[in-house]
């Protein structure tokens, strides 16, 4: 029913709730799929036709290319500011969405020379119908309100039944999984795409491998992502991470022992085996591929890049990469304050009293690296190195086994002159912008879809590049 390129105008997403006795008052009702909210009660999610009637036509000119939602916060201001530029280069319309009007206009006046050049949209997490009416005034919504585990699916929620996309900021694994569990086939009802860690987590480490496997030029079959960070050389020790960070690494902990169960329920069916299999290197070792002190880090990048690598099998029949990922940091000591405070954390984190002692003194637990004064936030600089193995030959089949061990090694590294905060406001912008401009070259007519699932096969690199991410092949040998 819909063309490749459709224009997810053509249709309109209502939800209501189902009792078992639905009448036809919507009219050309095409498609129906049930799906279950977060509190257990059955939805219908009911796509209507507008193409016929002529109505998408108003639709898609009345709407912003591009709301903005949590712009007040310490990223959403990140993102703003360089939505201004970015979207005036692509000749795109934006609008910013909060709670108080206050406070976007106080963003407004410290980004926008133009006031009349951006949208002041008043929406809030807690009233629906203010989500509705932000949401049908979008092509797509950058969600930059979190935690996602709090505040994300009414938002998603919503951009399904306004056939509205979506991307955001997430680094919360169990959310993303929780969101393609219950939306993703309501997604691609709607003709939309859902595509969560369009940030630092994960579109350094998942364009990263999709541009490693492009060059690698045989069939990779393990690869080692290597993330290393730093502070500027005129800046000392302080505080690098924002409060909303802490909350959701805290979080993130305290149902680590949920995931085991959810990745489960996602992928009832195992993968085939692969070999050789790519083994985890020791806690703490030296690689040549980074300078410094790596270790094993339990990162949602791993997880996503896994599901990544799952959906290639899939749906392209490719060879899934197996996945590993180490944090590297330059000094020793370094390493012996982050295994402290992670240990320390983890214990507190499993208990509810611990929670409330974790989240009422950040500085303290995080011994001055979380600060909630956003002024005493030092700029964190990051490069990600990936150390990709495999073979010459492509065999037919992705489960075809080479008989020989892996000839072939390549080395590639993902780089950038912004740091930490400046460069997700970049990624998640670029994702968005990517969206509205190559459906044609995404997967599907929509879904719930990892970063590398959704873009690999669009030029989101090259965006990413011209913005001076940089993409490199280090190396590249063969035995």
């Amino acid at each position: 029913m819909y063309s490749r390129r459709r224009n997810f105008y053509k249709c309109q997403a209502m939800v209501i709730k189902f009792d078992g006795n639905v009448n036809d008052r919507y009219g050309n009702l095409t498609k129906k799929t049930e799906l279950k909210s977060a509190d257990s009660e059955h939805y219908l999610v009911i796509i209507r036709e507008l193409f016929d009637q002529g109505d998408y036509r108003k639709m898609a000119n009345d709407r912003l290319d591009m709301v903005i939602f949590g712009a007040t916060g310490y990223t959403g201001k990140y993102v703003v500011k360089n939505a201004i530029h970015m979207c005036k280069d692509q000749k795109m319309k934006f609008g910013i969405a909060g709670r108080r009007k206050e406070a976007l206009d106080a963003v407004v006046k410290e980004f926008v020379s133009d006031i009349a050049d951006v949208s002041v949209i008043l929406a809030d997490v807690k009233d629906e119908e203010s989500l509705k009416k932000m949401t049908e005034r979008a092509k797509i919504l950058v969600n930059c309100c979190g935690p996602y585990r709090f505040y994300g699916e009414p938002v998603i929620k919503t951009c399904i039944a306004t056939c509205t996309h979506y991307v955001d900021i997430t680094a919360e694994e169990q959310f993303m999984i929780e969101m393609e569990l219950k939306y993703n086939e309501a997604a691609k009802e709607a003709g939309i795409y859902i595509v969560s860690a369009c940030g630092l987590d994960c579109i350094p480490s998942e364009l990263g491998v999709i541009f490693t496997q492009q060059k690698f030029e045989g069939e990779m079959n393990a690869i080692e992502i290597y993330m290393s960070m730093w502070l500027s050389a005129i800046d000392k020790i302080g505080p690098i991470c924002n409060y909303g960070t802490w909350i959701t690494f805290v979080y993130n902990l305290a149902h680590a022992k949920e995931l085991p169960a959810l990745r489960k329920k996602l992928y009832p069916i195992k993968l085939p085996e692969f070999v050789p299999k790519l083994k985890s290197r020791s806690v703490l070792h030296r690689s040549d591929v980074s300078e410094g002190w790596s270790s094993p880090f339990p990162s949602i990048d791993r997880s996503v890049a896994l599901r990544t690598q799952r959906f290639l099998y899939e749906k392209y029949k490719e060879r899934p990469a197996q996945v590993q990922f180490y944090v590297t940091l330059k000094y020793f000591f370094e390493f012996l304050m982050m295994a402290t405070i992670g240990m320390f954390i983890l214990v507190l984190s499993r208990t509810a009293c611990g929670r409330n002692l974790l989240l009422r003194y950040p500085a303290l637990f995080s011994l001055g690296i979380i600060s909630s004064n956003l002024e005493m936030l030092k700029p964190t600089y990051f490069s990600v190195t990936f150390n990709a193995s495999g073979w010459t030959e492509k065999l037919a089949e992705p489960t075809d086994k080479h008989t020989d061990p892996p000839n072939k090694k390549v080395i590639t590294k993902m780089s950038s002159d912004s740091p930490g905060y400046e460069l997700t406001s970049i990624t998640v912008i670029l994702s968005a912008i990517t969206i509205l401009n190559e459906t044609d070259k995404m997967p599907d007519n929509g879904g719930v879809l990892t970063p590398g699932a959704a873009f690999g096969k669009t030029s989101l690199i090259e965006k990413l590049i011209k913005h001076n991410i940089k993409f490199e092949v280090i190396s590249s040998m063969e035995k």
